[in-house]
């Protein structure tokens, strides 16, 4: 669920929908609107906001409905995902049914799931104020909480329903390091993503290997002082995300390289390969949505690479590690 959130995110941030829903009601937030009034009374919200003024003056009702579709859903799910965890873990908790040691690591995932929903309207409300696109630095964040919380899921899941056997060695150590190397470049390549999803930087430069004719953009220092350019310059950011790709193939090419000479589990070889696989894969994903003008399809696979990815890379890390 929270993997098909990422995608459902990702949808509403292509179609420009985050900003329909102006109000942020979470105990009647459920139920859409229903009547012809209450669409027309949302859609007067909507028209009050920058976005509207901005770049969807003139703006349909109809046309309106299919934007605020998405974002309901985005939110009505996070609130599905809330249910079907917070539910069973009252009930497991009661119960005692929760193996040792595992009741507090719930217990914050949920703490988690809840500030996930505050970070997201956090979010949303940058967007309110003279301008048309919410905060990428804000984006970032949102988008780094819901990594980290499926990275967090992911790795209790290993443990209950397929630990790492007692009798499966560590990997050496050089490898080990590696597999943590390769997690700690995919999600610093997923945070670079985020401003490029931001500043809609992927619209910029569409040609490859070259940006604009050349391998660094003309525009690359244009913003003063020099930090901001990371940060707030397209051509920048989407120079930065590109050379974080490069580095992420990289790593991840040469653990597996250096895997092949290891002596290494069955269960921890079959995890590298799979990560390197992705990798080769998910850099093809990016070319292509980037040289085909990040056509909607192609960008939420993009997207679904990467949580698949980062998914791979804490399997490897856990594979490494061998049995504790």
């Amino acid at each position: 669920m929270v993997f098909a959130m990422m995608l459902i995110g990702a949808v509403t941030r292509l179609t420009e929908s985050g900003l329909s829903m102006v109000e942020w009601r979470p105990l009647i937030g459920w139920i859409p609107p229903i009547s012809d009034a209450e669409w027309q009374r949302v859609f007067d919200l909507y028209r009050q906001t920058s976005e509207y003024r901005i770049d969807n003056a003139g703006m349909l009702l109809d046309e309106f409905k299919s934007i605020f579709w998405w974002e309901f859903i985005h939110r009505l799910w996070g609130r599905a995902i809330g249910l079907v965890f917070g539910l069973p873990f009252l009930f497991f908790l009661v119960t005692r049914r929760i193996p040792q040691g595992y009741a507090k690591h719930l217990a914050i995932l949920l703490f988690l799931g809840g500030l996930q929903g505050v970070i997201g309207w956090w979010m949303v409300k940058s967007g309110f104020v003279d301008r048309s696109d919410v905060s990428q630095y804000r984006l970032a964040v949102h988008l780094g909480m819901a990594f980290f919380i499926l990275a967090y899921l992911l790795w209790l899941a290993l443990g209950l329903l397929w630990p790492v056997p007692r009798d499966q060695k560590a990997a050496p150590r050089g490898v080990r390091r590696m597999g943590a190397w390769c997690h700690a470049v995919i999600f610093f390549t997923v945070m670079s993503g985020a401003l490029v999803a931001g500043l809609n930087a992927g619209l910029l430069y569409n040609d490859w290997p070259l940006m604009g004719g050349s391998f660094v953009p003309a525009d690359i220092a244009a913003l003063s002082p020099g930090w901001l350019n990371m940060f707030e310059n397209e051509g920048t950011v989407q120079f930065d995300h590109r050379m974080m790709a490069y580095l992420t193939l990289a790593v991840v090419t040469f653990t597996w390289v250096l895997s092949r000479r290891a002596d290494l589990a069955p269960r921890a070889r079959l995890s590298i390969d799979c990560l390197a696989g992705m990798a080769w894969i998910q850099a093809g994903l990016g070319i292509s949505t980037l040289m085909l003008m990040v056509p909607l399809p192609l960008a939420v696979a993009h997207q679904a690479g990467a949580a698949i990815s980062f998914c791979l890379s804490i399997w490897v890390m856990k594979e490494f590690r061998g049995a504790r």
